[in-house]
């Protein structure tokens, strides 16, 4: 700020002051801003660096102009499910790119709110509470673990807002309400394809199980045992554990003392290379199948060479020739430079499939809803395309493939029995 002084002592330093004044008030007579006051403030763009707050939002400009039409996402940006929460972002701002780069929802652009919930029931209810007072927010995607999003479930319902679980395989997650979607597998359907991979492919037929002691984990567990069960295994051992647990060697002695011939783990990624490390720091060398859920990069990374050997499978494999795949892998890698798992495939195909609900049914949450029971054959990298079961608000058609780990990555599983 500049102040003005005079002096009586020098007519000559008036006269100059009072020259810069009038040439400090013709420069401040600058045109008003041009940027931007139509978008929501608190939208911000999605070239921002990953977020490391509470919350995070993306709004890909494109082609598009004036209001955006909003989708909210909960889901873990920090904790010890972040990773899974940064491959949600990356396969939603792919999408997004191609969506606005195409005009968007009628010339308005589609972005998203991201609140980071660390996948805690708790803060899923706060944010449910948010995002239904929110009118600007059309569709919910999240939250990453079952019972987080089961948690705020009735909140949605009630709003009359669609709760779109991506990676809700809890059986029950549809269950909650007509507003609550899923193109995740249910693991009713998932946990006997893990059974069959674990006994008829590898051939193991005494196992130990090691799962979370969550809502989740116990469910999965029920369906793996009873369909391992089925197909002629035996399960010597059964330990659930709390995701903080770092010690695991009074387990593992337990299991090894139950002699098994292969170790099971219902985990996540973090979970799931910690117990791997500390099974073969202890010496147990029987193998071990994992499921689905710890295919991801941080699991290779956490568990350094314990991981190799390690069997698993998923819906998505960046190798699999078909050409909706490899379009995607490297449009991934030209923008990621690194490999999509299937949680960033998820999000990206969740993302398209909003997109196209939107396109041909309107902004509306009712209408979203009704148009989720009705389109058929949306483009899909993971399925080929998508379509629903009105009645289970669930995908039809579960894939699998078989994956084992091998000089520190996922290779596709030759047939070789270990």
């Amino acid at each position: 700020m500049f102040t003005k002084h005079t002096s009586t002592r020098s007519f000559g330093a008036v006269v100059l002051l009072v020259l810069l004044s009038l040439l400090l008030a013709a420069c401040g007579a600058v045109a008003p801003s041009t940027q931007s006051t139509s978008a929501p403030a608190q939208v911000a763009s999605s070239t921002q660096a990953p977020a490391t707050a509470a919350s995070t939002q993306a709004a890909p400009a494109g082609q598009t102009s004036g209001d955006p039409v909003l989708i909210g996402v909960s889901g873990p940006l920090t904790g010890p499910n972040a990773q899974y929460g940064a491959q949600w972002k990356k396969g939603f701002d792919l999408a997004l790119d191609q969506v606005n780069d195409a005009g968007g929802i009628n010339g308005r652009p589609l972005e998203y709110i991201f609140e980071d919930t660390q996948a805690d029931p708790k803060q899923t209810v706060a944010v449910a509470q948010k995002f239904v007072n929110d009118p600007r927010i059309v569709i919910q995607l999240g939250d990453f673990a079952s019972p987080a999003s089961m948690a705020a479930s009735s909140i949605y319902e009630r709003a009359g807002l669609v709760q779109f679980g991506f990676t809700n395989s809890h059986p029950d997650f549809t269950k909650g309400g007509q507003f609550m979607w899923s193109n995740s597998i249910s693991q009713a359907d998932n946990a006997p394809i893990l059974a069959n991979y674990t006994v008829k492919d590898l051939g193991f037929k005494r196992l130990a199980v090691l799962h979370l002691n969550t809502d989740w984990g116990r469910t999965t567990t029920d369906l793996f045992v009873q369909a391992a069960k089925e197909r002629g295994a035996e399960v010597v051992a059964q330990e659930g554990y709390l995701a903080e647990e770092k010690d695991f060697r009074s387990t593992l002695t337990r299991v090894r003392d139950a002699n098994p011939d292969a170790l099971v783990l219902i985990s996540y990624y973090a979970d799931g290379a910690l117990i791997t490390q500390q099974v073969r720091a202890t010496g147990l060398t029987q193998p071990i199948v994992a499921s689905g859920s710890i295919y991801s990069p941080k699991f290779l990374e956490l568990a350094g060479t314990a991981a190799n050997g390690v069997f698993t499978n998923t819906n998505f494999f960046p190798s699999e020739p078909r050409p909706e795949v490899q379009t995607f892998v490297q449009e991934f890698t030209a923008k990621y430079n690194e490999e999509p798992d299937s949680f960033a495939a998820g999000a990206y195909d969740t993302m398209i499939l909003v997109y196209n609900v939107i396109k041909q049914y309107g902004t509306d949450r009712k209408a979203i809803r009704d148009g989720l029971a009705q389109i058929k054959d949306v483009p899909s990298v993971i399925y080929g395309t998508v379509q629903f079961n009105p009645e289970t608000r669930r995908i039809s058609g579960p894939r699998n493939i078989k994956l084992v780990i091998k000089d520190g990555r996922y290779t596709v599983w030759d047939g070789t029995k270990p």
